[in-house]
């Protein structure tokens, strides 16, 4: 059973960066789509992006287009999400979650429904 597991996350302030990582347990995560969300304390949990298998499609939701960049390099078994010009209102828990998908192609921002493994999560925390 594939399992992921988050990391970088950590607190930085207004207008900086991070980036997170998503690496599977299997050398198999070339084969699946891997999707990033996020859930903020009281609130419901959010797609933010979603990368195809080959890595050559992504989405984004329109809260984080042109903030974040979701990227995949398969020879590490990793997924990252680079966090640029972050805001408080980004403080959340980020999640990855993966399916099994050999499409070239993903065509929309994928829900939580659309997913089979997801990791533990990693807090991330904006604030000056």
């Amino acid at each position: 059973q594939l399992q992921l597991v988050e990391s970088g996350g950590g607190s930085v302030q207004p207008g900086g960066s991070l980036r997170l990582s998503c690496t599977g347990s299997e050398n198999v995560l070339d084969m699946y789509r891997v999707g990033w969300f996020r859930q903020a304390p009281g609130q419901a949990r959010e797609g933010l992006s979603c990368i195809s298998s080959n890595g050559k499609s992504t989405q984004y939701a329109g809260s984080v287009k042109g903030r974040f960049t979701i990227s995949r390099d398969n020879a590490k078994n990793t997924v990252y999400l680079q966090m640029n010009s972050l805001k408080p209102d980004d403080t959340a828990v980020y999640y990855c979650a993966a399916r099994f998908d050999l499409s070239e192609e993903v065509l929309h921002l994928a829900g939580e429904d659309e997913y089979d493994y997801w990791g533990p999560g990693a807090q991330v925390t904006v604030s000056s």
